[in-house]
């Protein structure tokens, strides 16, 4: 039968309300925008707390704060970092600054005994990582990449499917991001010392969606072309594994691509609508023409990645099983080759 229905993974409990998870009280360190959508979601759609706001200005977290908490208790706010991560009243403190300050300001809270969040890419590179992870494991603390695309809906659904062999031996999976920035020498995305580039903020969704549903892979082959700036503008890369199975990614900054990705195996595909990083749709067609629909779930999405992180706290664990701290060190690697392979170095590597 054609247009079967397939069950929203929320409602079929694979995937547990963010609603119901443990309460936590976060710091945020860095008042930007994927701070802002973070503290939305914490405070909409889970039972957790922002409990405080760390930026250099006062002005900027005042404002933060007016324009994602608002009915809301109001947080603390404090204007040095060093402050923030020393508040007794915080968890767990998220980290949202550029990737170039990951590394710092990681250290600073897991060196205050505080657990941590971490804006993906995890870090600049491999070395990087290796020491932020070290650090929490030394301290004693939870450490996770915030990589939120682990823990949506649909991605539970997609691996529920894969895990009872509807689609096969998986051969293929082919994935994109790629969105459109005027060139500014300034911007975050442009500017090598914040660690900007097309890779590590956009192309790392794709690779790690790959590394997701096929694992670490054997050999990768990268090309790529830079922006004035000597950051990679442009990259495709092919991923390589044991027996028939291979990755085809992409990521850009010079052109919104269709931001989708597919997982083919012997007996048919899946087929995940733009963004497929984000809460979406998805379509199943198996090889005699038999198709399923998954419909995109009402959620905001990140309040996800933040419920993981309550409840692997609370049971006292110090990584997530969904995205381990080697997982993320194995990313860091890969983006580690293809940057080498494309000749993008960061100011001080």
């Amino acid at each position: 039968m054609e247009n079967n229905i397939i069950p929203s993974a929320l409602t079929s409990g694979l995937v547990p309300s963010p609603a119901d998870a443990p309460t936590v009280r976060w710091g945020i360190l860095g008042a930007g925008w994927i701070s802002s959508r973070f503290a939305q979601a914490v405070s909409q759609r889970t039972a957790s707390t922002i409990a405080a706001v760390g930026s250099r200005s006062a002005e900027r977290a005042e404002a933060f704060i007016a324009a994602n908490l608002e009915g809301h208790p109001e947080p603390k706010v404090y204007t040095t970092y060093e402050e923030l991560v020393a508040d007794p009243d915080i968890d767990a403190i998220y980290v949202g600054t550029p990737h170039s300050h990951h590394l710092e300001h990681g250290l600073l809270a897991i060196n205050a005994g505080k657990h941590v969040l971490v804006e993906k890419a995890l870090t600049r590179n491999a070395g990087e990582a290796r020491e932020l992870l070290d650090a929490a494991r030394d301290n004693g603390v939870f450490i996770m990449e915030a990589m939120w695309t682990r823990f949506l809906p649909h991605i539970a659904a997609v691996h529920d499917l894969i895990d009872r062999g509807v689609i096969g031996e998986i051969t293929t999976v082919i994935a994109d991001h790629g969105q459109h920035f005027e060139f500014n020498a300034e911007h975050r995305l442009y500017n090598p010392d914040l660690a900007g580039g097309a890779l590590l903020d956009l192309g790392i969704y794709p690779l790690s969606f790959a590394h997701d549903i096929l694992g670490t892979p054997t050999e990768i082959v990268a090309r790529g072309q830079l922006t004035e700036t000597n950051v990679d503008g442009q990259i495709s890369m092919i991923l390589d594994y044991p027996g028939r199975q291979q990755a085809s990614l992409s990521t850009t900054l010079w052109g919104a691509t269709p931001t989708t990705a597919s997982i083919t195996g012997t007996l048919g595909r899946i087929e995940i609508d733009g963004a497929f990083y984000a809460p979406t749709s998805f379509t199943v067609t198996l090889n005699d023409g038999t198709t399923s629909r998954y419909e995109k779930d009402d959620v905001l999405g990140l309040e996800f990645e933040a419920a993981e992180v309550a409840r692997c706290i609370t049971e006292g664990k110090l990584e997530s099983e969904r995205i381990t701290r080697e997982q993320s060190y194995a990313i860091m690697e890969a983006m580690d080759q293809i940057r080498s392979q494309v000749g993008v170095v960061y100011p001080g590597e």
